[in-house]
């Protein structure tokens, strides 16, 4: 008897939480094609304001639905140098409190409709034609509600059957909060817990399942929700592991020393101060508030509600104490928590790490990265100039200039390989036609600017020829082809405006420059071959003048399709990309 009724809780436990866990999945992506445009306008406003940036830190975490899904979105933006360290603080702070939204979703009374709610979304997730995306992902956010609840539902009744063991039951009066210690152990099974499933929210489902069933008390339930504050921190933690800069690392480190902070002083008021205040305030809007008050059909009336008030009020709580201490936290990380040795894998992308979340996050920080690779080109460029120009005084500035070129050519073929296996994975989930366009064009991009690299190369190659044949250019032929160098670089630099200033009539503009740029290419292929009637001319310098003019022609016509790229789909109109302040 007492095996089956083992099994019927391992199973209700294991499907309601998988059930519960997909549903999660389901909203947070349904919230964030939806939403999309909106979170990527409120993010790109974070700044070293404190206050917006905790504001926009809970109203994203409400968007996607989970402080997961912005703690590592955070974490990228800070790896990439587009946040700051103070922001980066701020925003983890809000997600904090945007977090526990879930609980006040969970406090709604529909726990007994979610099997109909999940079915009448199922329905338009399913049969509605593909050109009405929104209203799609609107059905499968619903859908997700209603897989929440009805996990919810499936886990509670899971949990009944303990009330008939009675040695399972007394299992969980192991840690009870009846006393500090108590408090202390429900709060540390509570962080284990999340550690574990990964997922706050489900370690929340759980606890509500628990306490809704009679199986452990209030108080015993608001400090595991308390631990799990904790647990949750795992998360960005693990994703700064593969994080190149510091500031990701801080951002994660603080984190975990935020939540800690706030259960430590938490944990010492429970029981004495903050419940006996939490349900004071309660009574003064509903007389009769008793987390244990049961409805006539044998449900608590307020059990859940009072859980999602204990993690939203210390959430709450917690941030008003410590928002005032941003600048001191800041200061304190950067002083104690140092940059470590660096590998020359610093140099490359890490796309690898943990961008598991949602494929929104995943996009951004590819973006990042291709900015990045924008920022080493035109380095290579201005290194690739140096190359050309120095006397042999400067001899050993400019083998330096020609090391780097070769380099970082490397560099930006790895970083392609990456981007490239990254976005496909992407392009083969289930995503919105909005992040496959993007993806799209991420992938347009950085082979174009891949291309560039190779056009650098060879055009660097092509002088190391003449001169390994102790051979040089005229002076003429040289103040052309730096002349020519010079256009196509102030070429660069306009396409890459793009990314800044917005479409306006950019697309028209950088069209016409590159007509006038096929024009001055033409001209000097025929003063070359004018010059070539008239004297005589080594035909090493002949072929090799005219592949450097050629190649350049060529990287023109890349940077072009960069510009075009950027535009033609409609996917960045909305933001304007920002470039990346390191040139790490």
């Amino acid at each position: 008897m007492q095996t089956d009724l083992i099994l019927q809780l391992l199973f209700s436990l294991a499907g309601g939480l998988g059930i519960f866990l997909l549903g999660m999945k389901n909203m947070q992506q349904g919230l964030q094609v939806v939403a999309g445009p909106r979170i990527r306008q409120t993010i790109n406003k974070v700044t070293a304001n404190r206050f917006l940036a905790v504001g926009i830190g809970t109203f994203v975490t409400m968007m996607v639905q989970s402080s997961s899904v912005t703690s590592v979105m955070v974490i990228g933006l800070v790896n990439s140098q587009l946040m700051a360290l103070s922001g980066a603080i701020g925003v983890i702070m809000g997600a904090n409190i945007g977090t526990t939204i879930t609980g006040w979703i969970l406090a709604l009374k529909i726990g007994k409709y979610g099997l109909p709610i999940l079915g009448f979304a199922a329905f338009g997730w399913l049969f509605l034609n593909k050109d009405k995306e929104k209203t799609r992902y609107i059905f499968l956010a619903v859908m997700g509600i209603g897989m929440i609840f009805f996990g919810l539902e499936i886990m509670k009744d899971g949990f009944k059957p303990v009330k008939d063991l009675p040695w399972f039951e007394e299992a969980f009066h192991l840690f009870e909060a009846t006393s500090y210690f108590g408090v202390l152990k429900a709060a540390l099974v509570g962080c284990v817990l999340t550690v574990i499933v990964q997922s706050s929210s489900a370690t929340l489902g759980i606890t509500i399942a628990l306490a809704n069933t009679g199986v452990i008390d209030f108080a015993t339930a608001g400090a595991l929700v308390l631990g799990e504050n904790i647990g949750t921190t795992i998360t960005a933690y693990l994703a700064s592991l593969g994080a190149d800069d510091i500031n990701a690392k801080r951002t994660a480190y603080f984190h975990i020393f935020f939540n800690v902070l706030g259960c430590a002083w938490i944990t010492l008021l429970y029981l004495n101060i903050y419940l006996p205040a939490l349900t004071a305030g309660w009574k003064l809007f509903f007389p009769d508030f008793d987390p244990g008050l049961i409805n006539p059909d044998g449900t608590y009336k307020y059990m859940t509600s009072a859980i999602a008030s204990v993690h939203s009020v210390f959430n709450i709580i917690n941030t008003v104490m410590f928002i005032g201490f941003i600048p001191f936290f800041a200061n304190f990380l950067e002083k104690y928590v140092g940059a470590g040795k660096k590998t020359d894998r610093d140099h490359f992308t890490h796309l690898e790490f943990k961008e598991k979340a949602t494929p929104y996050t995943a996009i951004e920080r590819t973006r990042q990265e291709i900015l990045r690779t924008d920022k080493h080109v035109k380095n290579m460029l201005n290194e690739l100039k140096q190359a050309l120009t120095l006397k042999k005084p400067d001899k050993k500035e400019r083998e330096k200039a020609i090391k780097y070129v070769f380099e970082r050519e490397e560099i930006i073929d790895d970083v392609q390989k990456e981007i490239t296996s990254f976005l496909t994975t992407i392009l083969s989930d289930e995503i919105s036609s909005e992040t496959a366009k993007e993806c799209r064009m991420q992938l347009r991009l950085i082979d174009e600017y891949e291309s560039v690299s190779d056009d650098i190369v060879d055009i660097l190659k092509l002088h190391l020829r003449l001169r390994n044949h102790a051979i040089k250019l005229s002076k003429p032929q040289r103040n052309e082809i730096i002349g020519l160098h010079d256009t196509v670089t102030a070429y660069f630099d306009q396409v890459h405006a793009g990314l800044v200033n917005g479409p306006g009539d950019y697309l028209n503009s950088i069209r016409n420059r590159s007509n006038a740029i096929n024009e001055e290419v033409r001209v000097l292929r025929d003063t070359h071959w004018q010059r070539l009637s008239e004297e005589q001319t080594e035909p090493l310098i002949s072929t090799s003048y005219m592949d450097i003019v050629n190649t350049y022609r060529r990287m023109k016509d890349h940077l072009l399709n960069i510009g075009e790229a950027i535009h033609s789909e409609e996917v960045l109109q909305d933001r304007h990309l920002r470039s990346p302040d390191s040139d790490s």
